[in-house]
């Protein structure tokens, strides 16, 4: 063997689930010895890069199973509500943008929280107070809804005569006229007036997205809804041309939108679109399907009824976006195509038809298909459990909402009721059932770090929760530490058809590392939330250093 490039030592590495000392050499671009520091110091040479962890954790670089990075990047260039601590905040957010920016034709932004405001609908007179020159339009942060101001609604035509659409719904005043807050589809009624995004724009943002997933730790991801979506232009081409320019570093699989109001006529496009990006090195093999909304506006799709403010049953039980029977065939037919299909189904009727679906096309097609996967599984029926290991169908799961936090005590919990609010975010039930347990953000729904999402995988409560909500949410389903770090590394990569070159700490794989400050295993559980990324390798080349 010859000199390494560069040598990790002086820490603890985590291979098969669990902390161990150790250290890693890397020489082109590759892992070429894993073993102990006096093992690894032996290829060092006149030229090799000797790096002292100084007691920190190298694990495989983090990896990111269903993620919105463009989205989010272009998000952070405009009016980005994120991190306001209140519906004050948000709103003096607003006004400080545009008040900077007097010529902009619309105000446009995102990130706002449903928690913040009463029912988790602000009003068009709230937004008119400070914009009321222009039309404005906030997406709210799940992204599952929007805020929109009295101009803009005004120019969509929306009045109290305005049907909802047949998925979504316009929020209302006393008097039926439209109130200021949309839900899914509704949005498009405003959406589509807005200006769009330019090509520029969204490369800025692509490249912005990408440094901040290095700093977290993350050399790869599925970007979950690539394509014209919503009204907004195709993000295709955007990646293809920022993979050409080699601007594009992360190792991406685009996951292509299926457009829920049109049926399979649109397959022949996706294989076109397919083989395409395919012919330039890029990976868009796999189709996202949304089948259901969220909880909070009432849109997931469940089995039984939601109830009301007062504990009784409506007759709402949500949606599913595309008929559960043209679900099956069309499933059956992508598999059959070799597609992955990626699906969000936070519902507990919405995963079942993902699963009969996935059943239907393993059914028709044999085993031997992609390697399907269900997000977000906020209730998952028990007698679906089971069914993820017998399908092959991985649950990828999003963290950071298993908690205690505004969202859900006020606008969750009391309309799902005790026991299935008991039955949220199964991770520990889905893994002791056998399913393939991946990782995801969804950022910018949520934050994009993953040690805040193992953090709260593993004690079920938000770094840093105080009082009411450090009371864990159903504290049976705490996964341990290697097994969540696992979802984030191997399970992702799996997902991603990474996991034959990343992954794991091995001999012959990339060098796509990630190296914490400290050992979370060393620690309390609590304490893993304070972990930080130190430094981000891809591919042996430092693309993260924490100053």
């Amino acid at each position: 063997m010859g000199a390494a490039d560069t040598v990790l030592v002086g820490g603890s590495l985590f291979v098969d689930g669990a902390s161990r000392p150790g250290a890693v050499a890397l020489a082109a671009g590759r892992i070429v010895l894993v073993g102990s520091d006096d093992e690894v110091r032996e290829t060092v040479g006149v030229h090799t890069d000797v790096v002292d962890v100084r007691g920190g954790l190298v694990l495989p670089a983090f990896q990111d199973a269903h993620a919105h990075p463009l989205a989010a990047g272009v998000d952070m260039l405009r009016c980005d509500l994120t991190d306001a601590r209140s519906a004050e905040d948000t709103v003096a957010r607003i006004a400080a943008y545009a008040g900077a920016r007097p010529d902009l034709p619309w105000v446009l932004g995102s990130g706002w929280s449903m928690a913040h405001f009463p029912g988790g609908t602000p009003t068009r007179e709230a937004l008119d107070a400070v914009v009321g020159d222009r039309p404005a339009l906030l997406s709210n942060r799940d992204g599952h809804g929007a805020w929109a101001n009295s101009q803009a609604l005004q120019l969509a035509g929306l009045t109290a005569e305005s049907p909802d659409p047949p998925d979504g719904r316009i929020e209302r005043d006393p008097t039926g006229a439209p109130s200021g807050t949309l839900h899914e589809g509704a949005v498009a009624l405003v959406e589509r007036l807005a200006p769009l995004p330019t090509a520029a724009e969204q490369l800025a943002g692509l490249l912005a997205a990408q440094q901040v997933m290095f700093s977290v730790g993350i050399t790869a991801w599925q970007d979950a809804a690539v394509g014209a979506l919503f009204g907004q232009p195709d993000s295709l081409p955007v990646y293809l041309r920022a993979h050409a320019s080699g601007e594009l570093r992360a190792r991406v699989v685009a996951a292509q939108w299926w457009h829920r109001d049109r049926g399979a006529e649109q397959v022949a496009e996706l294989v076109d679109r397919r083989d395409a990006a395919a012919a330039q090195g890029f990976a868009a093999g796999t189709v996202k399907v949304m089948q259901d909304g969220v909880v909070e506006n009432f849109t997931a799709g469940l089995l039984g009824p939601y109830l009301d403010g007062c504990g009784a049953e409506t007759g709402n039980r949500g949606l599913s976006f595309v008929d559960p029977a043209a679900l099956a065939g069309h499933v059956t037919e992508l598999d059959r195509l070799g597609f992955q299909v990626h699906f969000h189904a936070l519902g507990d009727r919405a995963v079942r038809e993902c699963l009969d679906a996935v059943a239907a096309a393993r059914s028709a097609n044999g085993r031997a298909g992609g390697r399907h996967h269900v997000a977000h599984l906020q209730v998952v029926d028990p007698a679906d459990l089971a069914r993820f290991a017998e399908l092959g169908a991985a649950a990828t799961i999003q963290p950071l909402w298993a908690a205690h936090e505004p969202q859900m005590d006020e606008l969750t919990i009391p309309f799902l009721g005790d026991r299935r609010s008991d039955l949220q975010y199964p991770f520990a039930d889905l893994a002791a059932a056998g399913a393939h347990l991946a990782g995801g953000s969804d950022w910018p729904v949520s934050s994009p770090d993953p040690v805040q999402g193992v953090h709260v995988a593993v004690n079920r409560v938000l770094p840093r929760a105080r009082g009411a909500e450090a009371e864990p949410l159903s504290p049976r389903n705490r996964l341990d530490l290697g097994t969540a770090l696992t979802a984030y590394t191997a399970g992702t990569a799996w997902v991603n058809g990474l996991d034959d070159r990343t992954g794991r700490l091995a001999a012959g794989l990339l060098a796509d590392l990630a190296v914490l400050d400290r050992d979370p295993f060393a620690h309390p559980p609590e304490e893993i939330g304070t972990a930080r990324v130190m430094t981000t390798y891809l591919a042996g080349e430092t693309v993260f250093r924490a100053s």
